[in-house]
């Protein structure tokens, strides 16, 4: 039989690339989104996939909206990836970012209880949980102490997983993803920042691109196949929670370096730093250790930062 998968927060980077993925595999799939008459699917026009993703509106902070949508399609899998997205936005909006990160996983989580309806549940948990852990690989291991509400936010959910898993003997799993990239991301994320700023000065533009801290460290990889890794959790006998990653730290000037010179350009004579784009807390550091994920799930990144700032470049349209 065909199996049936709902993918909250459709529209976005990883809901894109995930609702590809699942088509390609025979899935009927349903992507959901607040208000599905309304709302720009840009991202499923650009992977030529929009016709085929059934899309829905459903409020993951309304509960009967929720319990609504799983009644009505029974989907096999649920893959929660809605909920404010950045880091940096979470500081202007606290608030917004726990209500639609943890109010949203609850309700789904409660929702799924509550149907009695065999669901496998994904959850997207986020690196930021683990805060500054210095040179320390972080794993599944490793204590959370995040340094923004993004993090907070995802902490929270990710333990919301764990208990309902525990509690009510629910298939829940969450992935704790480190940075992940793509020609999707929007501008608002520093990595599509710099390459959209460095191909228009590359095109002849005189402008300068200003950044916040570009000393900090990250774990960068490719989207499209961290999507794989979220799919394969949902496939094992047993629900487990895993860090997903490259295992591989950068600067961010690093990144920046390799975007600027597969343009032929050096960064140095078009980027400024500001102390006025800095957040109020940031994570100097992040590092990982993926091996769980490799040794049970059989999954490994192929790409790492070089090759992830390299691809971008090529794949954004000039």
């Amino acid at each position: 039989m065909t199996k049936k998968a709902l993918i909250c927060g459709v529209s976005g980077q990883d809901g894109a690339y995930l609702a590809h993925l699942l088509l390609a595999k025979g899935y009927e799939v349903y992507g959901g989104s607040r208000d599905a008459q309304m709302a720009s699917f840009h991202n499923l026009d650009r992977l030529g996939i929009r016709r085929q993703v059934t899309l829905v509106s459903i409020s993951i902070n309304d509960f009967r909206s929720v319990l609504q949508t799983l009644l009505r399609i029974k989907p096999d899998e649920v893959y929660n990836l809605a909920g404010q997205s950045s880091v940096g936005l979470s500081f202007e909006q606290p608030v917004e970012t726990l209500e639609s990160i943890s109010m949203g996983t609850l309700n789904l989580l409660e929702a799924i209880r509550f149907s009695d309806l065999p669901i496998r549940f994904y959850n997207a948990g986020s690196s930021e949980s683990f805060g500054d852990t210095g040179s320390l690989r972080a794993d599944e291991t490793t204590p959370f102490r995040p340094r923004s509400p993004y993090g907070v936010a995802k902490a929270t959910a990710y333990w919301q997983v764990a208990n309902y898993r525990e509690s009510y003997n629910l298939y829940a799993c969450t992935g704790i993803l480190f940075n992940h990239e793509s020609p999707l991301r929007p501008e608002r994320f520093v990595t599509q920042k710099i390459v959209r700023a460095a191909k228009r000065i590359a095109a002849g533009s005189s402008e300068k691109l200003v950044l916040g801290n570009i000393d900090i460290a990250r774990d960068w990889g490719w989207a499209p196949e961290y999507v794989e890794a979220m799919w394969l959790m949902l496939q094992q006998p047993v629900p487990n929670d895993f860090v997903i990653s490259t295992g591989e730290t950068y600067k961010l000037r690093d990144f920046i370096h390799t975007v600027f010179s597969s343009l032929d350009l050096r960064w140095e004579d078009h980027v400024e730093t500001d102390r006025s784009f800095f957040r109020p807390s940031d994570i100097a550091e992040g590092h990982s250790n993926p091996a769980k994920a490799r040794d049970m799930l059989g999954w490994s990144a192929t790409y790492r930062m070089p090759d992830v700032a390299r691809m971008m470049v090529a794949q954004e349209p000039n």
